[in-house]
């Protein structure tokens, strides 16, 4: 285990690395290091579940297939945590099932190897970079039962709270923002995730369908993300009320 993370120094992103190909490990240490990260790296789950209850990162990059088990069921986990860090999938496997499976897991990002490093760090810095936005934008948005509080990143529907992922709370804000505006998945890949990479929208639909299926959980709330057949997604409120 590689540990390059110092509690006395907050100012850099903290990355939890959890990969057990020593090759890639070691060169994506080198590059994270070069971006100035700190990075603690694990081998496996077991070692990963103490380091977080050791430190609070910034970001959880991780891979699928590790010795001890599949890396989804720590993405799971990591929701449940009060200080939940942005994560990202590092993974071979490529069917489009898998990718699904890994984005409807929990994780906000999902990248399969073979990869560029400089595609590593776009998403890595636009991951890092939505995620400080937010902790300073201190709005509230209201439509009549849903609140969203930008500054606690906490979403209530009739004063009940729902649990998002990070993701999912910066697409609902997203899309709230800006009701009735239809947006495509590649506009939304761009204005949330940071990246319009093409072949990606799955992502999209991935986060748009769990966010749905937590919205629908309240009779209410079943219709106010809406399929715009042909074109993307868009948030219809009744009688929006936008407050302040």
């Amino acid at each position: 285990m590689h540990d390059n993370l110092h509690s006395n120094d907050k100012s850099s992103p903290q990355i939890l690395l959890l990969e057990d190909e020593i090759d890639l490990a070691n060169l994506l240490i080198l590059n994270l290091n070069a971006m100035q990260y700190q990075v603690i790296h694990c081998t496996t789950i077991h070692q990963a579940k103490h380091q977080l209850t050791q430190h609070v990162f910034d970001l959880v990059l991780l891979d699928r297939m590790l010795p001890d088990g599949d890396g989804i069921s720590l993405c799971q986990q990591l929701e449940q945590l009060e200080q939940s860090p942005a994560t990202m999938l590092i993974t071979a496997k490529d069917d489009e099932a898998d990718v699904v499976l890994g984005l409807e897991s929990g994780a906000d990002d999902y990248l399969i190897k073979p990869f560029g490093i400089l595609e590593l760090r776009a998403r890595i810095n636009a991951l890092l970079r939505r995620n400080k936005k937010q902790q300073h934008n201190d709005n509230s948005l209201q439509f009549n039962a849903l609140n969203i509080n930008i500054q606690t990143r906490e979403v209530c529907i009739d004063q009940q709270p729902l649990e998002l992922t990070a993701t999912e709370f910066d697409l609902l804000h997203y899309l709230a923002k800006h009701p009735h505006q239809v947006f495509s998945r590649m506009q939304l890949l761009e204005a949330v995730w940071g990246y319009s990479y093409q072949g990606y929208e799955h992502t999209v639909n991935s986060h748009i369908n769990r966010l749905r299926a937590k919205l629908a959980q309240h009779k209410s709330m079943r219709q106010i993300v809406k399929t715009v057949w042909g074109v993307g997604y868009k948030f219809v409120p009744d009688k929006a009320l936008l407050a302040s």
